[in-house]
């Protein structure tokens, strides 16, 4: 998808209004659509009118505004996407969107959720050039937009794409050493550096949480560190990334017993894709920030020498971790990323990953478990963050008594807590291994559909991403 400011709008027109009467303002409407176009409005049966002029389309978009900014901006992204298919039914391949509108950034909102609907995943389909959407291209009047908007949405439109896209790779494709492939070529397009830690460097690192997942699995695990330093920043100490990189979840020896619990386990690094796909645009964007990334990545298998409950682990920080579910495993490969992490004495580490089904049990694909040990600003910021971009939050406790529930009699903690509060338990096996601010979200439920849902496609969502931006660039700018 690609975004533009024209001086000549193309033949398809969407013109954004908040009034009837901006009605009037609309060149080329004869008295009989003027009126089709006011009766519909007052009938309250819509607020998007099409009219086709044979050779053009005129789409008219109405605004009625919600209680709040966030809610209103959430409402015009989901009409991009009504009028996204609209547009490729009848086969357009360009549109010029005029906002005629008061609504601050409606033209950006709607064209978000335009481009974010738009998005496909045809590698695999023989027919994919029948398939392929015919909308390639959106436009805008010179009133419309912002340069500075056009370029930020351009470059969250493509990190979001990407990330998308190694979300919805088959293991048969993206494994471990694939993934960091893949993080290689985003560093390299964006220019921020990335090094990969191959199998024996993270044996002779001693990263026994990652190495105890692997010995599954006959494909080696990686350990990728992407470092984005402009010349000036704001922060005097990076702020880290992590995300989970769990290419494909069988649950090891743990296996999952579930009816279609597998299906969708190639989603298991969203956390991994939504952190690359951040970095893209940090560095496109020119953050005025140092961001340090990690990805822990190996896929859980229950063969070769799989870990098995009851094994004890010494993690990379040296801690014992008493194994009783193999399936517990994202946390195993967090941890020695959070310890790594102390190396560079963060101002701030934020972990992505899809961790726990009680997560998704506890808000289902509405919003984002969170939790943590930053200040309250940070966690007001992200809150704010998850408004605006509709990727809200939910925060749970990290209460001293959850931490009593993965005490261990023969090691120092065990890797689950018991049927009860666990996406919690999971947190505070997390916070074992931080001794810094430090923020925990929980992706389980939000990281991959299997139906569409307004701008959000079957498959790989990259939810989260968004908010995560948002956050950087209002941390720059205050």
């Amino acid at each position: 998808m690609e975004f533009n400011i024209v001086q000549r709008p193309s033949k398809t027109i969407i013109y954004i209004i908040d009034n009837i009467k901006a009605l009037q303002k609309i060149d080329g409407l004869s008295e009989v659509e003027l009126s089709f176009a006011e009766n519909l409005f007052k009938d309250d049966k819509t607020v998007l009118a099409c009219i086709n002029q044979y050779k053009s389309y005129k789409f008219i978009y109405l605004i009625k505004s919600k209680k709040t900014d966030w809610q209103t901006s959430e409402m015009i992204r989901k009409a991009g996407a009504d009028l996204q298919v609209i547009i490729n039914k009848n086969k357009l391949s360009e549109v010029t969107i005029h906002s005629l509108s008061n609504f601050f950034s409606a033209a950006y909102y709607l064209a978000e959720g335009m481009a974010l609907a738009n998005y496909q995943f045809l590698k695999y389909r023989t027919e994919a050039k029948k398939l392929t959407n015919t909308l390639q291209h959106l436009h805008f009047t010179k009133q419309s937009i912002t340069v500075k908007e056009i370029s930020q949405l351009q470059i969250i439109t493509d990190a979001l794409y990407a990330a998308r896209t190694m979300v919805n790779e088959p293991l048969n494709y993206l494994t471990a050493v694939q993934l960091a492939k893949e993080i290689q070529a985003l560093g390299k397009k964006a220019r921020f550096k990335v090094t990969v830690l191959n199998k024996a460097r993270i044996q002779k690192e001693k990263m026994g949480g990652i190495l105890a997942v692997n010995r599954g699995s006959i494909d080696p695990p990686t350990f990728s560190i992407m470092q984005y330093k402009p010349a000036k920043t704001l922060n005097k100490k990076p702020i880290v990334l992590i995300g989970k990189g769990v290419v494909y979840d069988t649950g090891g020896l743990s296996l999952k017993p579930t009816a279609n619990s597998m299906d969708r386990m190639k989603s298991d690094m969203s956390g991994a894709a939504l952190v690359t796909g951040t970095m893209y645009a940090a560095s496109k964007l020119k953050l005025p920030l140092h961001i340090i990334a990690l990805v822990p990545a190996t896929d859980n298998r229950p063969g070769e020498n799989a870990y098995v409950p009851g094994d004890i682990i010494k993690m990379y920080s040296g801690a014992t971790v008493e194994v009783l579910n193999t399936d517990a495993e994202g946390r195993m490969l967090l941890a020695d990323a959070l310890q790594w992490a102390k190396r560079y004495k963060p101002e701030l580490v934020i972990d992505f990953a899809t961790l726990t089904g009680a997560a998704s049990a506890a808000v289902g694909e509405h919003g984002i478990v969170c939790m943590g040990t930053a200040d309250d600003k940070t966690k007001q910021a992200f809150a704010a963050s998850g408004q605006r971009q509709y990727e809200r939050l939910v925060e749970f406790p990290l209460w001293d008594e959850y931490g009593d529930q993965i005490k261990s009699d023969i090691a120092d903690i065990k890797n689950v807590g018991g049927p009860t509060g666990g996406a919690i338990t999971a947190g505070k096996f997390l916070q074992h291994f931080t001794d810094y601010p430090w923020m925990h979200f929980d992706i389980a439920g939000v990281s991959f559909y299997t139906s569409k849902k307004g701008y959000q496609p079957v498959g790989g969502t990259g939810y989260g991403m968004r908010m995560l931006i948002d956050f950087l660039l209002q941390y720059g700018k205050n």
